[in-house]
């Protein structure tokens, strides 16, 4: 037990940067609590004391603002960080290394008692704050959650969800969340290198309109070069057989 409680702590000395001591991650952070009153309650409920697991529960959320149902599963190293506001359901599993922020809902869409309705997080995932992940489908290992995504789909490995409802973007390398600064990995609140796709469409579409511009005022220059050199050339004697550039005739053809 005491070793499994020297690893929680450890996870986040290693996660937040604002942690200065061991002593002050075990008197003052309220994700390490909810962890330790969590493994009480899912202790209770296991062995058939389920008001007692719910009553843990109950205390728990009044203590930390992060409400846990004693049935939920949760592994080792999962950090749960300011985390006020956190729901997390009855059937949902979360694995090793996970990082959850706050306003994060792990909740499920069906009414059916007896059934997986609430998702399952595989190994080093980042949820980010206010993310919603609904139903009973997994999320794969190293997966990132990005703020307020609304999930209602499986997550592949090292992908990112962003977005209302959250859309998928592959990974090019499964990234996760226990990992320190050194190694590279940890990405705090799912911040990528990657960006959403239609983000990066209408980036697209903006810089191919800003080139199209600049290609128009060189053509506008080399017309008005071309217009000044054909006036020069024209001969006045010679008017019926002599075609001097006409640069409104342009215009008017290019506005047609």
């Amino acid at each position: 037990m005491f070793s499994r409680l020297r690893s929680d702590i450890q996870c986040i000395l290693d996660r937040d940067p604002a942690a200065r001591s061991r002593w002050e991650v075990l008197t003052l952070y309220p994700g390490l609590h909810a962890i330790v009153l969590h493994r009480l309650a899912h202790w209770c409920w296991g062995h058939g004391l389920k008001w007692v697991g719910r009553f843990v529960s109950y205390v728990s959320r009044w203590l930390t603002g992060i409400e846990i149902h004693p049935g939920a599963v949760i592994g080792d190293r999962v950090f749960f960080d300011h985390a006020m506001g956190v729901v997390v359901g009855e059937t949902a599993e979360i694995g090793d290394g996970c990082t959850i922020y706050q306003g994060v809902t792990l909740g499920g869409t069906s009414l059916y008692k007896g059934t997986k309705r609430h998702p399952t997080l595989g190994k080093d995932v980042v949820v980010s704050a206010g993310a919603k992940v609904l139903g009973g489908f997994v999320v794969g290992d190293g997966a990132k959650i990005g703020s307020n995504a609304v999930v209602i789909k499986p997550v592949p490995a090292g992908a990112t969800a962003v977005g209302i409802p959250a859309r998928i973007i592959p990974g090019k390398a499964a990234t996760g969340a226990d990992a320190n600064e050194a190694g590279g990995k940890f990405a705090a609140y799912g911040i990528t290198q990657q960006d959403d796709p239609l983000s990066l469409a209408m980036r697209g579409l903006i810089d191919n309109a800003s080139n199209q511009e600049h290609q128009i005022a060189m053509l506008w220059q080399a017309i008005e070069t071309l217009s000044a050199q054909a006036r020069k050339d024209c001969v006045p004697e010679d008017a019926a057989t002599t075609q001097c550039f006409e640069k409104q005739r342009l215009t008017e053809l290019v506005g047609k």
